[in-house]
């Protein structure tokens, strides 16, 4: 119908009915602030089998700095799961050692003989998924098979499906299945197939006591560890660790492996090559080798440096890419 001149709208105008617009209205949506991201925690994991060497210093050298490096913490954890090969006394030592030469650590030290509990709960978890299996083999039987990549036994696959007749268990393994691929922070990309350069792999052993492999993934989860920095004669281990952390839920951390110091011979420091222990009286001079080692290069004004000055200098100096790509190396002489 045609609006006849001089005629009022009866139309409402277009703000008729609307509050009117505030800055509010015009301002633009804010968009999600994503989450921040985890700290970094890092941690030093000895077993008390004797006094710390100087491989030992270069590892906790290398994992401490790295923490600082990120303003993180740094865990210490006290690996007496085996406690056959365990030394009376050797835990109180190491405690002591790190303490001469400088290292602080965050929170409480934990013991890995306190934390059965865990253990046993990741294994049923394992066993309830099928994920585990009972194997009965003797190391008597499997002293034939091939040679895994970290020179163990590869696991043959005997009970995998069951144990035979008249057959009990003795110890439990994981189901070795899958591919994994990470990235070394110091030996670069690594890929590893579980079922080919593996095997299924001890979780629990004969003698009842847990391994290794469970009990390091188990404590890094509980305690946060977003980053391992460790000696690379543990390189061979990781890809079982990742595959863990997956089986039981958990975010594996990140890796780098530093070169593991080696003697005359070319065996790596240890008790069982009778390396030396650390002098908790002259830390200055191991601790710049331990960075020279690390291709960190100290400036020769710090060879009359008190260890305090050391750490500060290299505190202000790590770089976790000028450690050397290679997995083994002479310690100094």
């Amino acid at each position: 119908m045609r609006r006849q001149p001089g005629a009022r709208s009866t139309r409402a105008p277009p703000s008729a009915g609307r509050l009117p617009m505030t800055a509010a209205d015009t301002a633009p949506v804010p968009r999600p602030v994503p989450p921040a991201p985890a700290r970094y925690v890092g941690r030093f994991a000895p077993s008390p089998t004797g006094p710390l060497h100087f491989g030992s210093l270069v590892a906790a050298a290398a994992s401490w700095l790295e923490a600082q490096a990120h303003d993180g913490r740094w865990l210490l954890r006290i690996e007496d799961v085996d406690a056959p090969r365990c030394v009376p006394g050797a835990a109180a030592d190491i405690l002591a050692t790190l303490d001469r030469f400088g290292f602080r650590w965050d929170g409480e030290v934990v013991y890995q003989s306190t934390r059965t509990a865990a253990y046993e709960a990741a294994l049923e978890h394992l066993r309830s998924s099928e994920h585990a299996f009972p194997c009965g083999c003797t190391r008597a039987e499997l002293a034939a098979a091939p040679l895994a990549r970290d020179g163990s036994r590869r696991y043959p696959g005997t009970c995998r499906n069951g144990l035979a007749p008249g057959r009990g268990a003795r110890a439990w393994r994981v189901r070795a299945e899958g591919v994994v691929r990470f990235e070394d922070g110091v030996q670069g990309w690594q890929e590893e197939d579980l079922a080919r350069d593996c095997g299924d792999y001890v979780v629990r052993r004969a003698d009842g006591l847990f391994a290794y492999q469970l009990a390091v993934v188990v404590d890094d989860a509980a305690a946060g560890v977003t980053h391992v920095v460790r000696g690379a004669d543990l390189l061979d281990s990781t890809a079982r660790q990742i595959h863990l952390h997956r089986l039981l839920g958990s975010a594996a951390p990140a890796h780098a492996h530093v070169p593991v110091a080696t003697n005359a011979a070319g065996e790596k420091l240890s008790k069982q090559t009778h390396a030396l222990a650390l002098d908790p009286a002259a830390p200055a001079p191991a601790l710049l080798a331990a960075l020279a080692f690390l291709g960190q290069n100290p400036p020769p004004e710090l060879a009359r440096a008190t260890p305090a000055e050391v750490w500060a200098w290299a505190r202000m100096h790590w770089h976790l890419a000028g450690v050397p790509r290679q997995r083994h190396a002479p310690a100094p002489a």
